[in-house]
């Protein structure tokens, strides 16, 4: 069925049921083992296998490479069905997509050409951005060094999503000199270590652990300067975050309008005699349904404005990219909290629409809500409305790009 019969609206684009159904099946089984892998905490391997052998982890690379020439709304509206499957395998992916991006536009074509010919061929990548612990909120502590005559890596990263999975990882360092660097490295040359040891109650098996580098060696040409990086990245990597939150809302709202239609027992006090036909009932069901419905439509809108900025920098016009770039990061940040406060509620007040036994184990209704929670902690949203009412009041620009660690 096409979203517009399920009752999500239309897609993105004249073309986007016939993008998005060789890949409909695969996201339908996905969905049909997410909640066995969260009881057992089962990592993804064969599902994110399956998303590259069927070219998903391809669709925004350009046809004439070999890929789907997916537009920035088409993929965020597949992120959006793909979390409805399972959150976690969005999150695992979403580096992938962010070094995708970052290749996409690359002003060197030599660079360009490599990694969209590899992503292509379905290599998949994971990310080491974050340090935890001690380190600073204006530098990393992951450096690249000479040693014996070549490029090295060494340092350790955390929230290293999707790594677990990866050929290759593209890692946040910095040059002796202390230079901002973006460093691409093997996952299997040697050097690298990945740990499976994040420890969330929510997005469990997103593989988000920790990543060692001891001397990993780095080619020359896999060094980019952070000025050369992608200039939207914060409100893309954000964005599929927001996406991840709808897909779990149109989860949701279909297990709750499931077990709903299934359920026999009444309560005395109840307005008739199924729950089915209960209006209060049926008042919970909907509102679920229209939260996760609201904040799917945000996000492709958000889309639209990451895909502006997109050309607006493929364009060379830097003022009208940095405008757009801008622009984009503010409907990404009044979006924030309003997406989340959505989904939130969907997920806590799907169980007033059942009994107790939705409480139980087995259902795993509450990975919603945890998986909700985890990502929205991941994509803070303190600072957010600020920042909006900034821009609204003193037409002050966003801050940009985000860095936490200690203030020393």
């Amino acid at each position: 069925m096409t979203q517009i019969e399920l009752g999500w609206g239309s897609g993105p684009s004249a073309r986007y049921e016939q993008l998005a159904e060789p890949f409909r099946p695969l996201f339908q089984k996905i969905r049909a083992s997410a909640v066995e892998r969260d009881l057992e905490r089962k990592l993804p391997y064969d599902e994110i296998k399956a998303l590259r052998a069927a070219g998903f982890t391809a669709v925004r690379v350009p046809a004439e490479f070999g890929g789907g020439g997916a537009t920035l709304p088409e993929l965020f509206n597949l992120l959006i069905e793909l979390s409805e499957g399972d959150s976690n395998v969005t999150n695992a992916v979403r580096a992938h997509f962010g070094f995708t991006e970052d290749v996409l536009n690359a002003r060197n074509p030599q660079r360009r050409a490599l990694w969209l010919g590899r992503l292509a061929e379905k290599t998949f990548f994971g990310n080491g951005h974050t340090e935890i612990g001690d380190a600073s909120v204006s530098a990393f502590s992951t450096v690249v060094s000479k040693k014996d005559g070549r490029d090295v890596l060494n340092g350790r990263k955390y929230y290293t999503t999707g790594t677990l999975f990866a050929d290759w990882i593209n890692v946040a360092a910095q040059l002796e000199n202390g230079e901002p660097v973006g460093v691409v490295v093997s996952r299997h040359g040697g050097g690298v270590e990945v740990l499976d040891d994040w420890n969330g109650f929510g997005q469990a098996t997103t593989a988000s652990g920790t990543a060692i580098f001891t001397d990993a060696p780095v080619e020359p040409d896999q060094i980019v300067p952070v000025s050369e990086r992608f200039k939207y990245s914060n409100p893309f990597y954000q964005l599929v975050h927001l996406a991840t939150l709808a897909g779990i809302g149109r989860a949701a709202a279909g297990d709750v309008a499931r077990l709903v239609r299934e359920r026999k027992r009444v309560f005395s006090h109840g307005n008739a005699s199924t729950v089915a036909a209960d209006p209060q009932i049926l008042q919970i069901v909907g509102r679920v349904r229209g939260n996760a419905y609201a904040a799917g439509l945000i996000v492709l809108k958000v889309a639209e404005a990451l895909q502006r900025a997109h050309e607006a920098y493929l364009g060379g016009d830097e003022e009208h990219a940095v405008a757009a770039i801008a622009i984009a990061e503010i409907e990404l940040d009044q979006s924030v909290t309003v997406i989340s406060d959505l989904i939130l509620q969907a997920t806590t007040i799907l169980f007033d629409a059942l009994g107790a036994s939705s409480a139980a184990k087995p259902l795993a209704l509450d990975r919603y809500w945890r998986n909700a929670r985890t990502i929205i902690s991941h994509n803070p949203r303190v600072y957010r409305d600020r920042i909006v009412g900034d821009f609204a009041v003193n037409g002050t620009p966003p801050p940009g790009q985000y860095r936490i660690g200690t203030a020393g």
